[in-house]
């Protein structure tokens, strides 16, 4: 667990990575972003249309008012005044069935524009290679497919349609004062150019802490996926640091309700500067329309005067939304990026073009002096070269950080070797589909994981289409059936959260069971048996000694009765094959072998296998 990040909520500047990291709004970022709204752009020419009969809807009642007064009111025509009054009632309740009608086709469009890029990044995550899963933090990449996502749907439903909305509303606006009056519409437009001054410093603002409050939310989540796993819990209990969890996660919520605030009030305070300006405009119509009325006789009328004052109004809360909406505008185009980060990982364990899936499959491995490192400066495997037939079976010993995993997982394509080649029955892996490839190799390792769910589930995993029959005769395999047969709802018992109602043993073959359904060419043992008691080690070994004699098989042990079984044995140091042969040419050969088999094998010394290995160890006195 990483300990939590000091606390930066008291900044208000922008750092120089913060500077370098604000998104661009770029025409190429528009387009990307527009590229999502394409499939569904029907409905969304519905909206449009929808806006626009909204925004005329939403103006003919001002347009309105200034016929009730001067006809109907002043002009004391009741008649006139009864019909223009129904005409107002139904020209807005038009416009609200329209504005329902709008939101509807708002949230159709936003929920499957999200729909769609949740089901995409979920995708392009499954493709990623192993190694992004190893350097990104989980709660990180939650974040981007929950939290994030939700906020673009959020842009997409209000920011977007809003923005149309109050643009459509100023144009008409505009055209109808202009229409009523020249000079009070053009008095009334003096004060637009003043709503946009704090917009660029409360932008800011707001940007330093939408990031603030992001990085919290990782930091958040980071935590809650640490803690309360299963994995995590333990440790906390086993140290008893439940308080210090507590407190660092208390601190990381009150980080963020103290960001969340900040930016709830740099909106309040510009939304307050924004409504002063807005009340200025309507005192000056009523100034300059009554000396244009009391001085100069130019023919306006109480209810000209009450139109434009009505229409300015109107004019102003679009223009106040959008400057409120270009505060915001940073943070929408903030979520984008991150968003478009994660989708421009490039794929690095992909198909490539014309990728094979051979009809017959053998089972050969061949390493032909494959290299492999994380970084060029640390080498992990260095010129590692072994062949094995089908049906044979190779042990690899050495100690931990020698790149016995890494071996492993280069056979499944897990990673790509930066050096040298992995072959399939002669083809290189990366010439392979990756389906077919991952199809023919089965591996069980350490660590098992089992999925919450039942025995049956956890099974088919790995052949959905699976009979009950071949359940069965996976788990007799795995000597794990009779087990099974003894829990009240047999297949259908529940492992809990990560099968942690069993015992180590019972998981472990249980994932062995998982890998023989699958009915692999290739079996690999990644420390299968260490987790098991003797009994239950025992039973494996007896379940995998026929299965290691019919298929390709590669044991990673630490106990000498899985290296007995193989018919070579790999002994790696520093990513390299210091020793190989079998177990009675490494112990008179006196090398790093006989050192393993004194310090880490002599315990086992006495242990008997199935078979070829039931004999006694040689080489002990």
């Amino acid at each position: 667990m990483r300990p939590g990040n000091p606390s930066r909520s008291g900044r208000s500047f922008l750092s120089d990575e913060e500077k370098a990291d604000r998104p661009k709004v770029t025409r190429k970022l528009l387009l990307r972003i527009g590229q999502y709204l394409l499939p569904y752009w029907k409905p969304f020419l519905l909206v449009l249309v929808c806006i626009l009969a909204s925004s005329v809807l939403h103006l003919l009642p001002a347009i309105l008012t200034g016929r009730i007064i001067d006809e109907g009111l002043i002009g004391q025509n009741l008649g006139i005044l009864i019909r223009l009054l129904i005409l107002s009632l139904a020209v807005i309740l038009g416009g609200h069935l329209i504005g329902v009608l709008e939101s509807y086709l708002n949230t159709w469009i936003a929920q499957h524009i999200s729909l769609d890029m949740r089901t995409s990044m979920y995708r392009h995550l499954l493709s990623l290679s192993h190694r992004f899963f190893t350097a990104n933090s989980q709660g990180d990449i939650i974040t981007r497919m929950t939290s994030d996502i939700s906020g673009v749907q959020q842009i997409i439903s209000n920011t977007l349609t809003s923005i149309l909305s109050n643009i459509i509303t100023l144009g008409l606006a505009v055209f109808a004062m202009y229409s009523k009056n020249w000079i009070l519409a053009s008095l009334g437009l003096v004060l637009v150019p003043l709503f946009t001054l704090p917009t660029k410093r409360v932008g800011k603002t707001r940007w330093a802490l939408t990031r603030e409050a992001q990085s919290r939310q990782d930091e958040i989540n980071s935590i809650l996926n640490e803690t309360l796993s299963v994995s995590g819990q333990l440790l906390v209990k086993l140290f008893g640091r439940e308080q210090a969890e507590y407190s660092r996660y208390t601190a990381a919520n009150q980080q963020m309700v103290r960001l969340n605030i900040r930016e709830r009030m740099a909106g309040r305070w510009f939304r307050v500067v924004l409504s002063t300006f807005s009340s200025i405009g309507p005192m000056l119509i009523y100034l300059m329309g009554g000396i244009l009325m009391m001085r100069h006789d130019s023919g306006l009328t109480v209810g000209d005067i009450t139109v434009l004052v009505a229409l300015l109004s109107r004019m102003y809360t679009p223009v106040n939304a959008l400057m409120g909406i270009q505060a915001d505008w940073i943070r929408s185009m903030a979520l984008f990026t991150r968003i478009f980060d994660y989708f421009d990982l490039p794929a690095e364990i992909r198909n490539a073009p014309g990728a094979v899936a051979p009809d017959k499959t053998r089972g050969e491995i061949r390493f032909a002096d494959v290299e492999f490192s994380y970084e060029p400066a640390n080498p992990i495997l260095k010129q590692v070269s072994f062949s094995l037939s089908s049906g044979k079976s190779i042990a690899i010993v050495g100690a931990s950080g020698a790149g016995k995993s890494t071996i492993i997982n280069l056979i499944p394509r897990l990673f790509d070797a930066t050096g040298g080649s992995v072959s399939f029955d002669g083809i290189d892996v990366r010439q392979l589909d990756l389906d077919y490839l991952r199809s023919r190799v089965g591996i069980v390792t350490q660590d098992t994981y089992l999925f919450q769910g039942t025995i049956r589930e956890n099974l088919l995993y790995a052949k959905p289409d699976a009979s009950a029959a071949e359940l069965e005769a996976a788990c007799r395999k795995a000597n794990i059936h009779s087990f099974v047969q003894q829990q009240p709802l047999g297949y259908e018992t529940m492992v809990g959260n990560r099968g942690l109602k069993l015992s180590g043993g019972e998981k472990q073959r249980l994932s062995i069971a998982r890998v023989l359904l699958k009915d692999p060419a290739v079996l690999i043992f990644d420390e299968a048996t260490s987790a098991l008691d003797s009994i239950s080690e025992a039973l494996i070994q007896a379940a995998i000694e026929p299965l290691i004699r019919s298929r390709t098989s590669i044991l990673i042990a630490h106990r000498l009765s899985t290296v007995l079984a193989a018919d070579e044995i790999l002994v790696l140091q520093d990513g390299r094959i210091a020793e190989r042969g079998n177990h009675d040419s490494l112990i008179r050969n006196n090398g790093i072998y006989h050192e393993f088999y004194q310090t880490q094998f002599r315990a086992d010394r006495n242990t008997q296998l199935p078979g070829k290995c039931l004999r006694p160890v040689p080489g002990i006195s």
